[in-house]
């Protein structure tokens, strides 16, 4: 059977400079040819990130994850990557989704996606932690699960109602009993003790009962890698890449979030961490250039606009910069999902995600790169949890600061923390 395409051809099809070209500027013609009228950002996001979902989801929820996705994966590395890669779908796709999926009183306009895909969330979950289960995951096996599963207790913490609540109470007891299997795993002396911990608070949140001392030691040791103006090194040193947007300060925030809500950390520490937030999403804002590009430095570019999750976090959760205003953030992550998922090759011929960043560059895949990897895009997406009458979704658009700047306009100075 033919899969429904969420987007048209031509919106799908654009690269290089007719995507530069087709990216609207606020109050400034860069001489780009009349267009059809395009459908809303929010109607384009939601289409998108469906798209992007869909194929995944849709198997998972039949329990033919395994059966059905491909495993695109660096030379020599596929092998190993099978053991693995269907959680990381798993749990980066709903990581992404999971605020929409949430969003309470949808519109009608969405509400007939919205319960189908949380329903098809719960049935790719309910596979994912039943031994019976043809696609029962791997919790446990080799360091990589921790990864996964820690995405996926994001999601839960995401979407408590949708993802959690409303699973059946015997899923629930498999999933308790799954994220817990992790704990065999020693994290990684980095990024990752961070996915201990998120595990942890996901424990904590809906069993009452997480290892506090998994999750103080990620938040202590995170303190100490502190390296001023809102960024952390990963681990002692610090690493040009997208690290802190991919995990570090999106887990950070809702890990602490989560024990202060359980009165089991002080406030005090939540707000020092969302103050560098702040500073590091303007950061974040002023890397995106004119045309929705990025510097492509460090690892993991296959995550593609997934490299802007804080971004997109801190406007889910109104932690923008006073002067950032959210039409301007609107449409810069407009551009980053345009630039990164519109090129040809982003999609093979059956609607999955392939490696690259900027269309099909599989050079661009690290050995720990598989096809379920990619599903970090959809956090991006976050904002989507937002109401459409957000100001987030209902200001103008604006321009980004890159667009400002390189069209001749008058910024603001940029100050560090």
């Amino acid at each position: 059977m033919k899969r429904r395409s969420f987007v048209s051809q031509a919106a799908t099809g654009l690269s290089g400079l007719a995507a530069l070209a087709a990216i609207p500027v606020a109050g400034h013609d860069l001489g780009a040819a009349p267009a059809a009228p395009r459908p809303s950002d929010r109607d384009y996001w939601l289409s998108t990130v469906l798209r992007i979902v869909d194929p995944m989801l849709a198997a998972a929820a039949q329990g033919r994850l395994k059966a059905t996705m491909p495993v695109e994966a660096a030379p020599g590395q596929q092998n190993g990557r099978r053991q693995v890669t269907h959680l990381e779908a798993l749990g980066r796709t709903l990581a992404g989704l999971a605020p929409w999926l949430e969003l309470p009183d949808a519109t009608p306009a969405e509400l007939a996606r919205q319960t189908r895909y949380a329903e098809l969330a719960r049935q790719a979950i309910a596979h994912g932690v039943n031994p019976q289960s043809p696609d029962f995951l791997n919790f446990n096996q080799g360091g990589q699960p921790v990864v996964d599963a820690a995405f996926l207790a994001h999601a839960l913490l995401r979407a408590p109602t949708q993802l959690w609540g409303k699973l059946p109470a015997a899923t629930q007891a498999q999933l308790v009993q799954a994220l817990q299997s992790t704990r065999v795993i020693k994290p990684v002396y980095s990024n990752w003790l961070l996915f201990s911990g998120i595990i942890e608070a996901a424990l904590l949140k809906f069993t009452g009962s997480g290892d506090l001392m998994r999750m103080d030691y990620a938040i202590k040791e995170h303190q100490t890698w502190y390296k001023g103006d809102g960024t952390y090194g990963d681990g002692p040193d610090f690493h040009w890449d997208y690290y802190n947007s991919y995990v570090i300060q999106p887990m950070l925030l809702d890990v602490v979030g989560t024990l202060v809500a359980a009165g089991k950390e002080r406030p005090e520490l939540l707000e020092t961490l969302r103050a560098r937030a702040r500073r590091y999403a303007a950061v974040q804002e002023r890397l995106i250039g004119p045309d929705g590009s990025f510097a492509a430095f460090g690892r993991s570019l296959a995550y593609r606009c997934g490299a802007f999750q804080h971004l997109a976090q801190c406007s889910l959760q109104g932690l923008l910069p006073d002067d950032l205003g959210p039409g301007q953030v609107r449409s810069a992550l407009t551009a980053v999902i345009r630039r990164t998922i519109e090129p040809k090759g982003t999609f093979d011929a059956q609607g999955w995600l392939q490696i690259g960043l900027c269309g099909h560059q599989p050079g661009i895949g690290e050995g720990y790169i598989s096809t379920g990897s990619l599903y970090l895009c959809t956090t991006a997406f976050l904002p989507l949890g937002l109401a459409p009458n957000h100001a987030f979704w209902s200001s103008p658009a604006q321009d980004w600061t890159a667009r400002r700047i390189w069209s001749g306009q008058d910024v603001k100075l940029d100050h560090a923390l």
